[in-house]
């Protein structure tokens, strides 16, 4: 027993050594916090997170405080953020609610704000690991970004398998393609700046194949695979293909998956359709200054298959997180999915004399594949908070409805930095200004949560995070290459899967997982509360969490063995 507690010593120390040895890299935000600026010379902050603080009437934050926050979130002591000198508004504060809203509303606190100050004894360290800077407040990208997020409001409730005939899908494309971010491998007009390496990167992959934005590339993500076939990944669809002793197997079109002897219906709770919030500036201001209006959507009706992205937002605002992904390793393994074939124990018992489970097997993957998922959160807790504290989508319409609507110089020149989005986005091929909220606010962005965004920043995108780094975790350990062997998709009401396999033969393990990762991280842009580039960011910054978690595990085991792992720019790492 000596020389065994001596052995795992070693290996522990081993694995540290491994991390350590690690580049740190240095963390970068976008300036925005620096650069623009109240008439006061004072930084104004209108591009960066603040819910939950004290805001004006016009829904500024004040600068000093500000700081005090971040300084007690860079402290990493609960003390001090307890401690903030302000009384939130609500009840018992010192600004009551303004828009209507239930006077006993309570106050609304910051989720997490100091997991990135945590450790780990495996994988990678929550500050080891980073993303570039966001967008810039502006950037070209973010006009785009907020373009294609006012549109995803307008098509929520589109069938998306009416996508290729209906007319406000149609409307978003003729709009989008308008501007030169969607137009792939074309120079900015009338700009020779050279794009940061991350922005030129994003650039490339967000226009469509062929130089133009076709229905079928609106709206999804980029990881190779992802754009093949129909919009909802099989994962989120179908169920186990497989019988139980003395019963029947359950069709794949039923959608149910199975739990051992237990089943869960991949239906989602319908929401009502043409349901939207925070669509008048007084709602908005009390959700900024720290409403709690979690749970106070009209009442859902029935239960069906993920149809519109509507159900889309409704399923990443109930999910457990990681919940597709191990719904996706359940229906992986009930259909007998190969492995990757650098795994061992895979030659049959009559060769290997044993078979995998432990290790190897299916409680392996199992675990493995929700274990990532708490690294993924504190990693991206400290990108939101201590690194980029970049607001959300809900804010950037507002500030462009407030420059949009007001006659006020103290409230105009501080978002002067806004007028280029306001007047691209006024001058695209379908004026955003007609179709977005009308009435007095038009340009708020029609939000599918009553509560807006969650209570911390935008960038990177909790959802995002966890879905790179679960995914990365089961393209390493299935063979990503295999044939998925079958397709189906929600009729238009959701009630039944259509057999659609004859028009999508070529769909792939690999290329499904890459789906369902980016259906469900561009689900919180379908609820408005995230934009494209949180996504493509925060799934890279996944898939570094996973690889290091893999690459330390490996040091636990005695069997030689290997991993490819498929990434989302269409390389691939062996381990």
């Amino acid at each position: 027993m000596t020389a065994r507690r001596s052995l795992s010593l070693q290996r522990r120390h081993l694995a540290a050594e491994v991390a350590a040895a690690r580049p740190h890299p240095v963390h970068r935000a976008n300036g925005d916090e620096v650069t623009h600026r109240g008439p006061d010379g004072r930084p104004s902050y209108v591009g960066s997170f603040s819910k939950c603080l004290p805001h004006d009437d016009d829904g500024f934050v004040d600068p000093g405080l500000y700081a005090e926050w971040v300084r007690a979130i860079d402290s990493g002591d609960p003390r001090d953020v307890a401690a903030l000198d302000f009384v939130p508004a609500g009840p018992g504060g010192t600004t009551p609610w303004t828009s209507g809203i239930d006077p006993a509303t309570p106050y609304r606190g910051w989720e997490s704000l100091g997991a990135g100050h945590t450790f780990d004894l495996q994988g990678p360290d929550a500050q080891s690991v980073t993303m570039p800077p966001a967008p810039a407040l502006d950037s070209e990208e973010l006009v785009a970004e907020m373009a294609e997020l006012y549109w995803m409001a307008l098509c929520r409730d589109v069938p998306f398998s009416r996508w290729s005939t209906d007319s406000t899908v149609g409307a978003a494309r003729a709009s989008l393609r308008t501007l030169d971010w969607f137009r792939a491998g074309r120079p900015t007009t009338g700009s020779t700046d050279v794009l940061p390496s991350s922005q030129a990167r994003r650039r490339l992959v967000r226009g469509g194949t062929a130089g133009d934005l076709e229905v079928g590339e609106l709206f999804r993500g980029t990881a190779p695979g992802e754009r093949v076939g129909p919009y909802v990944s099989q994962f989120l669809l179908v169920g186990n293909h497989r019988a139980l002793p003395g019963a029947g197997a359950h069709d794949r079109d039923a959608g149910h998956v199975a739990y051992g002897a237990v089943r869960i219906d991949q239906r989602v709770r319908t929401a009502p359709a043409g349901v939207d919030y925070m669509t008048d500036f007084a709602t908005w201001l009390d959700v900024q200054r720290g409403a709690r209006l979690n749970g106070r959507e009209d009442p859902y009706t029935g239960y069906r298959f993920i149809t519109t992205g509507r159900d889309l937002a409704t399923y990443v605002h109930y999910d457990a997180l990681y919940e597709a992904y191990l719904n996706a390793c359940l229906l992986l393994l009930g259909s007998g999915a190969p492995f990757d074939p650098g795994l061992p124990l895979q030659r049959g018992d009559l060769l290997d004399k044993q078979s995998g489970f432990a290790q190897f097997g299916g409680p392996h993957v199992l675990t493995l594949v929700t274990e990532v998922a708490t690294r993924a959160l504190k990693a991206v807790r400290y990108q939101k908070y201590n690194v980029h504290r970049r607001c959300r989508p809900e804010v950037v319409a507002a500030r462009l409805n407030r420059l949009a609507t007001s006659s006020d110089p103290a409230v105009t020149d501080r978002l002067e930095v806004l007028r280029p989005m306001l007047d691209t986005l006024s001058d695209s091929a379908v004026n955003l200004d007609a179709h977005v909220g009308g009435g007095s606010d038009p340009w708020l962005l029609p939000m599918a949560f009553p509560e807006g965004s969650p209570a911390h920043p935008s960038y990177g995108a909790g959802h995002a995070t966890v879905a790179g780094a679960c995914v990365t975790v089961l393209k390493a350990w299935f063979d990503a290459g295999h044939p998925l062997g079958y397709a189906f998709e929600a009729n238009e009401d959701g009630s039944a899967l259509v057999d659609v396999s004859a028009d999508h033969p070529a769909l792939t393990v690999g290329g499904e997982l890459d789906k369902v990762a980016a259906n469900v991280a561009l689900g919180r842009g379908w609820g408005g509360v995230h934009y494209y580039s949180d996504y493509i960011e925060s799934f890279r910054l996944g898939e570094q969490v996973a690889l290091g978690l893999l690459e330390e595990q490996k040091l636990c085991y005695g069997e030689t063995w290997s991993m490819s792992v498929p990434l989302l720019d269409g390389s691939v790492v062996r381990l």
